[in-house]
């Protein structure tokens, strides 16, 4: 075990109650964009899905796997990244990240067969789990002052949750304005600027102890959740077969052997008295569904606008709008609410009513007037997501020390990347259910719809519920 270099260590944060310095709010910008990016990149496409398979030649059942191939990289690499930032640095790894993004997002961009974009994808997806740990890491050892760490949490959440949204309006108008293939394009500038700027506004940061990295454990918790992941969306997509119950049963085996091995390595991966925190198990599980729900209901609004009500592309990104700015709002307002109310509280509270407000387009009709009273349960809805979103990441990153920023904010990462990964895929087995295969009558696709929906719905607010009942007993503050 080694000492890190003492002229590699985090930024200090300024003392209580100070504002942030030129410096601070330069590291914040660049560090904001690169999450931002690496959030919209997921849903970018979403909206372009059908002009991609048209062009690339993707039949209709090949086309999920343009979010898969990206989610199953996302997710299941974040947390090796995230404890290799630790080691190796986490600027360095983060500039790695982007270069590496900007490269993928140009061969995306050119891309003239499908197996390329999917290459590209592949790529995006090693990039996001390598910038997306990193750059929280940073953030969470330059503003160690609580106030401004909640500040500097807060608007994070806002760039996470709102890249989701924001994704799929920017790939509406991009795909009617000029052409999918933007899409990819627009992440170059962005990249180019980050590797330029971060290394004269963003200290390098690292544990202040190294020890060697646990590549069993690595190679376990990927094989695991790669396996996991792509059985929950063969479910989706086919239901459960042999496939995907050989590739669930095969998780399971893996993430038990990895628990077991991390309870005998000295050098873990992730520990397990780690683990067995009440506030960080709970809280990432809550992002599971706090994720996972605002994925599936943004994938189901694109098909609801533009399959029931026959509205294009750009219609149905403006429409999730409203989920845009909701989430903004409640990243302005959440970190000073988060003075007052205690996260733990928060967290069950918001996840349940994030839940509650899916509910009310189980009501929706074919009739485009609907669209009115969808986006407003839709703006408060993820008003209440960017809340839970906020109290989990407090949560997550404000009980452990500098040297586990990176394993937490890996884990943390993770948590998210899973549950947007698992999300669309869960729900869609219930849409599926109902709507059946081959040809879908409009109606058909609407009780889907609603079925879908509602699942996300009630199981939001049941686990919301649950956490409140549970963290508000069991687990002690984290600020």
């Amino acid at each position: 075990m080694t000492t890190a270099d003492t002229s590699t260590t985090a930024a200090a944060a300024p003392p209580a109650g100070a504002g942030m310095t030129g410096r601070q709010v330069a590291a914040l910008v660049v560090l904001l964009a690169s999450q931002f990016m690496m959030a919209a990149d997921f849903s970018v496409l979403n909206v372009a899905l059908p002009e991609v398979g048209v062009s690339l030649g993707f039949s209709t059942g090949s086309l999920q796997w343009i979010t898969t191939t990206f989610a199953l990289c996302a997710a299941g690499c974040t947390l090796v990244f995230g404890r290799v930032g630790d080691h190796l640095g986490r600027r360095r790894i983060f500039t790695a990240g982007m270069a590496v993004l900007a490269v993928s997002s140009l061969v995306g961009g050119i891309a003239d067969s499908a197996a390329m974009l999917l290459v590209a994808r592949t790529l995006q997806g090693l990039a996001t789990a390598a910038v997306t740990p990193a750059a929280l890491a940073l953030l969470t050892t330059a503003f160690t002052e609580p106030a401004l760490r909640t500040r500097a949490l807060g608007l994070n959440s806002v760039m996470m949750s709102s890249g989701f949204s924001v994704g799929a309006i920017l790939g509406g108008v991009l795909t009617d304005v000029f052409s999918w293939r933007w899409a990819f394009f627009v992440n170059i500038p962005v990249a180019i600027a980050a590797i330029v700027v971060v290394p004269f506004v963003v200290d390098e940061s690292r544990a202040a102890q190294r020890s060697r990295i646990d590549l069993p454990g690595a190679l376990l918790i990927t094989l695991g959740l790669f396996t996991g992941i792509y059985g929950v969306t063969r479910v989706g997509e086919e239901g459960l077969d042999l496939t995907a119950g050989a590739a669930l049963i095969a998780a399971a085996v893996l993430l038990s052997v990895f628990w077991a091995v991390e309870s005998r390595t000295a050098d873990a991966l992730v520990p397990v008295k780690f683990l067995r925190k009440p506030a960080i198990a709970f809280g990432n599980v809550a992002a599971l569904f706090i994720f996972g729900g605002e994925t599936a209901l943004i994938f189901f609004t694109g098909l609801y606008v533009q399959n029931v009500l026959g509205l294009s592309p750009l219609v149905a990104g403006l429409v999730l709008l409203g989920i845009g700015v909701g989430q903004i709002i409640a990243g302005i307002v959440g970190p000073r609410l988060l003075q007052r109310v205690s996260p733990r509280t928060m967290l069950g509270v918001s996840l349940a009513l994030q839940g509650a407000f899916m509910l009310p387009a189980l009501w929706a009709t074919s009739d485009s007037r609907w669209l009115i009273p969808l986006i407003v349960t839709q703006f408060v809805n993820a008003f209440f997501s960017m809340m839970a979103a906020l109290c989990f990441m407090v949560i997550a990153t404000s009980s452990v020390d500098a040297d586990e920023q990176g394993m937490a904010t890996g884990l943390a990462t993770q948590s998210q990347q899973v549950g947007i990964a698992i999300g669309i895929p869960l729900v869609s087995a219930a849409f599926t259910t109902v709507v059946g295969r081959g040809t879908v009558t409009t109606a058909k696709e609407l009780t889907g719809i609603h079925v879908a929906i509602g699942v996300a719905g009630v199981s939001q607010f049941a686990v919301g519920l649950l956490l409140w009942l549970v963290l508000r007993r069991k687990c002690s503050s984290p600020q």
